[in-house]
């Protein structure tokens, strides 16, 4: 009987060690477990910071043609959107007195009169008005076309009051096009007004490029508001924050498998990177930049690059 019971206290001391030994297994794979990440390192690189505004496009100087006698219009050269250059023939008017001695001419050489006189384009540029065709009567002093001045093709930028530091004269830009169309330009003036509902000032920017572009035209342009010649750049998903995004951090791998929480000043963001301020990051340094969302403050991970 002895014999049994010393041979049962040995058998269940055997099945605690083997459930000793299983969950310490179980629990060293939990420990275990990591997430797949991939990573990047700092760039020291310029980085600037971009202030976008409004604007709209249009002609500053548009040319008005006028008839310098009284008659019908015997011809018309020109449609609205032709693109002219200076001394083209716009209109050949004939003048009321030509037109009633001309049914006496062919009777009588004394009454040869033509009394036709050729309106010519003033200046280069784009009709974007043609009011007058072909039979039309016009009085002398009447409008007959408008000519815009290619050259004078400028954006009209609103600037807030109170972000007008960022804006003057010979600052250059960016203009975003409705079509994703990028320009280059720079601020060549401002009007000394201020409208009295939106309280902003119009300033005058002129584009690089040359292109031509219809007036009325909404677009974007975008100042540089800040800008650093060497800076800690990162992609912003390395960085996470807090609900209040008051607080920052990083997670900094310390070798192949574990990564830890740094805290991070930010500064500058420009499109999907961002400055790092502080801590001094090497180029050894690896940060997490996919998969580190939700990672406690120290963690397994798994290096896992594209």
């Amino acid at each position: 009987m002895s014999n049994n019971k010393t041979l049962l206290t040995i058998a269940f001391f055997y099945i605690l060690i083997g459930c000793n030994n299983s969950a310490s297994v179980a629990t060293e794979e939990i420990l275990q477990v990591s997430t797949p990440v991939t990573v990047v390192t700092i760039e020291n690189t310029p980085i600037s910071e971009m202030i976008s505004f409004n604007a709209v496009s249009l002609y500053q100087r548009k040319n008005i043609v006028k008839s310098t006698i009284n008659g019908y219009i015997e011809k018309s050269f020109v449609n609205q959107g032709d693109i002219i250059q200076e001394g083209k023939p716009l209109y050949a008017i004939k003048s009321k007195e030509g037109e009633a001695l001309s049914q006496f001419s062919s009777k009588d050489s004394s009454f040869a009169f033509s009394g036709k006189v050729t309106i010519a384009a003033p200046v280069a540029g784009i009709v974007v008005e043609a009011i007058k065709q072909t039979n039309d009567y016009v009085s002398d002093g009447e409008q007959l076309c408008v000519i815009a001045e290619q050259n004078s093709f400028v954006f009209l930028l609103n600037v807030p009051f109170e972000q007008n530091r960022y804006a003057a004269y010979g600052i250059k830009c960016t203009i975003l096009l409705p079509d994703s169309t990028i320009l280059n330009g720079t601020i060549s003036g401002k009007l000394l007004t201020v409208d009295p509902v939106s309280q902003t000032q119009s300033y005058i920017v002129k584009a690089l490029n040359s292109a031509i572009l219809p007036e009325n035209l909404s677009v974007i342009v975008q100042i540089i508001k800040s800008s650093k010649e060497n800076a800690q750049v990162i992609d912003k998903t390395s960085v996470l924050s807090d609900e209040t995004m008051e607080n920052y951090w990083v997670m900094k791998l310390i070798n192949d498998t574990t990564a830890i929480k740094v805290t991070v000043k930010t500064g500058i963001t420009s499109g999907n990177k961002i400055e790092i301020l502080s801590p001094s990051f090497t180029q050894l340094d690896r940060l997490i930049n996919t998969g580190n969302y939700g990672l406690s403050d120290t963690a397994f991970v798994n290096i896992n690059q594209p």
